[in-house]
């Protein structure tokens, strides 16, 4: 029925060239969210959903608390590192469409910069690099990137746009994947 060419999106790639573009796996340590908006009478039932790309994960939910704890990873396949990382948190309603309670944007260049310098000499818990607060992060405080235990990290506490108050704390932490073609 449908006569038009196919994609190699489509067609199916092989794992191996998959494996060339892939550089690695960022894993998202989704933590807490602070002070979210109240969707709904008194309270929220929020989770949290992260897109890259055509990427997309998810949270639990987290029932009537609008201080979430979460500390859920989710795990992205990483390609093009200049790709923005997008985090929305929803309020889950069983029986209308769920609502939007803030979203945030981050990218991770900085990140992936600090992943790429020869580190393995250093203490743990030295800082890396530093990000400001900006008007072009969603960051509410500085963001440290350290080495911690043999690993580059980054804690990140973003401020969510588009509602009336409301933060999540993350921290990125990278996995290497033997095959990939790697940073």
């Amino acid at each position: 029925m449908n006569d038009s060419p196919k994609t190699p999106e489509s067609s199916g790639r092989s794992s191996s060239s998959l494996m060339e573009s892939l550089m690695g796996l960022l894993r998202i340590r989704v933590k807490r969210g602070v002070n979210l908006a109240v969707r709904d009478v008194r309270s929220s039932d929020p989770y949290v959903v992260v897109k890259m790309g055509r990427q997309k994960l998810k949270t639990r939910v987290i029932k009537k608390d609008v201080n979430p704890e979460w500390n859920e990873d989710l795990t992205l396949s990483v390609t093009d590192p200049k790709l923005p990382i997008n985090l929305t948190v929803y309020d889950h309603d069983t029986f209308s469409k769920d609502d939007k309670m803030g979203d945030a944007e981050f990218d991770i260049r900085t990140y992936i910069e600090a992943l790429r310098m020869n580190l393995a000499d250093l203490p743990s818990g030295t800082i890396i690099s530093r990000v400001q607060p900006s008007r072009n992060n969603c960051l509410s405080e500085e963001s440290c990137i350290l080495w911690s235990e043999g690993k580059v990290v980054q804690d990140l506490c973003l401020r969510l746009r588009n509602v009336e108050c409301g933060e999540v704390e993350i921290q990125l932490q990278w996995i290497d994947l033997p095959g990939s073609k790697g940073l």
